[in-house]
């Protein structure tokens, strides 16, 4: 008896999803709880897994196909049952002949996402080689053997620049032209209507300060070792001053914390941060829920957490929906300044920059400190330029003294 494979349960903010990638085919053994195929939504990658064992004897949606909550993807049949071929290979072939095509030892055996990666490149499918179980030609595999094809038909400073994402950025030779279109996948197109329609309904504007990063750089550096051999290998870094500086100044400026709900202003008397994290399907803000309770070690366990989940696609959309306040670093690619945009309905949102050695004038002398620009970006029919300012000048004054955070002063 057929199993039916269903989209997952999407969540009320979640209205539908796409199919990304089958990573099976029809005809292919499939082991309880192996991974059949991924759907995109606007905020995650959620993960279909098989219920049971058997063969994968029918995909009713496609690559590409948007679905909705729970609807059908295809079907799953027992071990050795007949399997029934895709639609599309239906139409090109007999059914009976497509258990003799798969059997054949000529072909690869890769995953739809490898062939059509292979394809636009413009390379055999056939001449990779595989890594995965069985030979299988992943995607990353893919993806190398068309980085290597570029790189070894380009000249030499076009193939010293690492290849980018085949789904973001195709690799082209040097002196190419050629052009490719390829669709937005639903996270950037998500982001962009968020931040079109933030600069469309908020009254934002953004404010600097610059922040002297000496004693936190030198309290960092003195117990950094011991930190981390405390607190089970977690590392110090510095976003865990900044959010818990910044859960200081919420919790002084509340309007900051609050949204705009309506002609309603709603205060929030708890501080869940958001904290930007770059992957590589875009930028996605998971949430420390509750971060006015944490300590320095577990928002850095949790920081290092979301960004290990973002990098391997396993963030939930629990853990990016909600959020009263977003910090955003975007010195972490060597960025001096930059006015963030404000993430809705939240009313603010906290800008970090490069840290660099510069001389500045400190009781009359002149010294060279290591400083960062701070920028804050808010909506300014929430909250008053004075605000503003002042929210932005006490993160500051807790960052140039960090004891002012141990005694909450």
């Amino acid at each position: 008896m057929a199993i039916e494979i269903k989209a997952p349960t999407f969540p009320e903010s979640v209205a539908d999803g796409t199919v990304a990638t089958w990573h099976k085919k029809p005809g292919d053994a499939v082991k309880r709880d192996e991974l059949i195929v991924d759907i995109e939504t606007d905020k995650v990658v959620m993960e279909v897994l098989a219920e049971a064992d058997g063969v994968l004897a029918e995909i009713v949606k496609n690559e590409g196909d948007t679905v909705l909550s729970g609807e059908l993807l295809g079907r799953l049949g027992a071990a050795g049952a007949a399997v029934a071929a895709a639609p599309a290979a239906a139409a090109a072939a007999p059914a009976a002949a497509a258990p003799a095509a798969a059997a054949s030892s000529d072909d690869a055996i890769l995953s739809p996402a490898a062939r059509k990666i292979a394809e636009e490149g413009g390379i055999d499918p056939n001449s990779i080689t595989g890594t995965g179980k069985g030979g299988r030609v992943t995607k990353e595999d893919a993806v190398a053997a068309v980085a290597a094809v570029a790189a070894k038909n380009s000249a030499p400073a076009a193939a010293a620049k690492p290849a980018a994402p085949a789904a973001e950025a195709p690799v082209f030779a040097a002196g190419d032209r050629v052009e490719k279109r390829v669709p937005m996948t639903r996270l950037r197109a998500k982001v962009a209507e968020r931040l079109v329609e933030a600069q469309s309904t908020m009254a934002m504007l953004t404010t600097f300060n610059e922040v002297d990063m000496h004693e936190v750089m030198a309290l960092r550096s003195k117990y950094k070792d011991l930190f981390e051999k405390t607190h089970n290998g977690v590392r110090l870094g510095f976003m865990s001053f900044f959010v818990k500086a910044a859960v200081e100044a919420l919790k002084r400026f509340p309007a900051v914390n609050a949204s705009i709900d309506g002609n309603d202003i709603v205060y929030h008397g708890y501080q869940d941060i958001g904290v930007a994290v770059s992957s590589d399907r875009g930028l996605v803000v998971p949430v420390l829920r509750n971060a006015e309770l944490m300590s320095l070690a577990e928002v850095e366990n949790g920081i290092a957490t979301f960004g290990k989940k973002a990098r391997e696609g396993k963030l939930s959309i629990e853990e990016m929906t909600g959020g009263t306040f977003t910090i955003t670093n975007g010195g972490t690619f060597g960025s001096m300044m930059s006015t963030p945009i404000v993430n809705p309905p939240q009313a603010a949102i906290l800008g970090m920059h490069n840290i660099i050695q510069r001389p500045v004038a400190i009781n009359g002398q002149v010294v060279i400190r290591p400083m960062m620009y701070l920028a804050l970006s808010y909506d300014h029919r929430l909250i008053d330029g004075k605000e503003a300012v002042s929210f932005l000048v006490t993160i500051k004054n807790l960052l140039e003294d960090p004891a002012r955070l141990l005694l909450d002063i």
